[in-house]
């Protein structure tokens, strides 16, 4: 049962689910820790509408929903959205695995793992570390807690308001205050 509530492994180590102890004291179920919030949901949409504005169908793929990375037998990662080149990912490596690829840019939308064994912040920097040695350009990081956006390249690791303008890719910007805000959305 362990097994199946692992949520990611970097450099062997699982790294479970958040609420997956919920999961084995039997407060809860497995279905009830899978899913997202709704402000992580609308946050997904917002960016993936975003993203697909100004990237061609002819060039990249958008790969939502947890995309899985393969890196290594070791390591096996997750993503909320992932921007793949097809020149990195053509259509004929479109299969029922994981990529084993780097994808151009990779946003995650929260922490999903239990933090318990670990901090945060350190689960941030190790995950977009493996990242970014694997080959993404990118790594961002929406956290709606602190309501910030954190940009990460091999150059730089910047922490932004998430109401300021962002440069997603290429030149286009994406402001997750100012959207939320739009929508008539607050955040508690």
């Amino acid at each position: 049962m362990l097994e199946s509530l692992i949520y990611e492994t970097i450099d062997g180590k699982p790294f479970y689910r958040k609420g997956y102890r919920d999961v084995v004291a039997e407060k809860k179920t497995l279905e009830e820790i899978k899913g997202t919030s709704t402000l992580q949901s609308v946050i997904s949409y917002y960016l993936i509408k975003m993203i697909s504005m100004f990237t061609s169908e002819d060039r990249y793929f958008v790969l939502v929903n947890k995309p899985g990375v393969h890196i290594d037998h070791r390591s096996n990662l997750v993503n909320d959205v992932a921007i793949y080149d097809q020149a990195v990912l053509p259509p004929s490596s479109i299969s029922k695995k994981y990529a084993d690829v780097p994808p151009r840019i990779a946003i995650e939308v929260d922490i999903n793992i239990d933090a318990a064994d670990t901090s945060e912040t350190s689960y941030i920097y190790r995950k977009t570390r493996k990242l970014l040695d694997f080959g993404v350009e990118k790594v961002i990081w929406v956290l709606t807690d602190a309501r910030v956006v954190i940009v990460a390249t091999n150059d730089l690791i910047e922490t932004i308001d998430w109401s300021r303008n962002i440069e997603l890719m290429d030149g286009q910007q994406f402001n997750v205050g100012a959207y939320l805000q739009k929508r008539g959305i607050t955040v508690e």
